[in-house]
């Protein structure tokens, strides 16, 4: 059974609900491959064969191999052999937007991984934020942007539905990471070459919560215009 696992919500960090509430050691038991944040949202993570990878605010890429490093919100699948073979032509984020139509899982979870070359890649990476913390709307204005040209790397990350906006964000959530190690983050748009890969579509959802986190227990969600801050937060992907 195909199964997608997501540690929080997005809505808890837009109510600046930013504590570390898992650890990557326990996130690994639900999957090999994924995408997320570290605590206090200090940046972005590239999960590839159970391997994690952190890409900070300053441009870095950092192995993390500390089981007990936390984070307060990760999505994690583990690759199946099910998942259909991909091969696509030169495109860009609209491009890999398309495949929603062409594969039909407007109303489904998927995961989408294509490793290639890219004539450009623009990514960004969440500046960390310390307790008592803002809310993620804020911390968006003023990530750090990254640009590379003629780069090999991979895509990794999901779509989710709309019936989720909240739980999720809505639509495609993408993180890029290069071959060597050297560059990654949120993918906000590129210019491909030839890629490969995978799409898996998902039967089911699973949403863990951090119950045992008191902040977590007793945090008013923000409801008002929630669509259009984390569409905002989210830099329209």
């Amino acid at each position: 059974m195909s199964k997608i696992y997501q540690h929080s919500t997005l809505a808890a960090l837009m109510a600046k609900q930013m504590q570390g509430t898992t650890t990557i050691g326990e996130l690994l038991e639900h999957g090999d491959t994924g995408i997320g944040t570290l605590e206090g949202v200090d940046g972005e993570l590239i999960i590839l064969d159970g391997e994690v990878y952190h890409a900070d605010e300053f441009g870095n890429i950092n192995h993390i191999t500390d089981m007990e490093t936390k984070t307060p919100f990760a999505t994690v699948h583990f690759a199946s052999d099910a998942a259909n073979e991909l091969a696509l032509a030169p495109t860009d984020f609209a491009g890999l937007s398309d495949l929603q139509d062409q594969y039909a899982f407007k109303n489904n979870f998927a995961s989408l991984r294509l490793h290639g070359d890219f004539k450009y890649v623009y990514v960004r990476a969440a500046p960390k934020s310390e307790a008592p913390y803002p809310s993620l709307l804020q911390v968006a204005q003023k990530q750090p942007t990254f640009t590379a040209e003629n780069i090999s790397g991979t895509i990794v990350g999901y779509f989710s539905p709309k019936l989720y906006q909240g739980t999720v964000a809505a639509g495609w959530h993408l993180h890029f990471l290069s071959d060597d190690h050297q560059f990654g983050g949120h993918l906000l748009e590129t210019q491909t070459d030839d890629l490969s890969g995978t799409l898996e579509s998902f039967s089911d959802f699973q949403i863990h919560l951090p119950i045992d986190d008191e902040d977590f227990r007793d945090h008013t969600p923000v409801l008002e215009n929630l669509k259009q801050k984390i569409q905002s937060a989210e830099g329209g992907h």
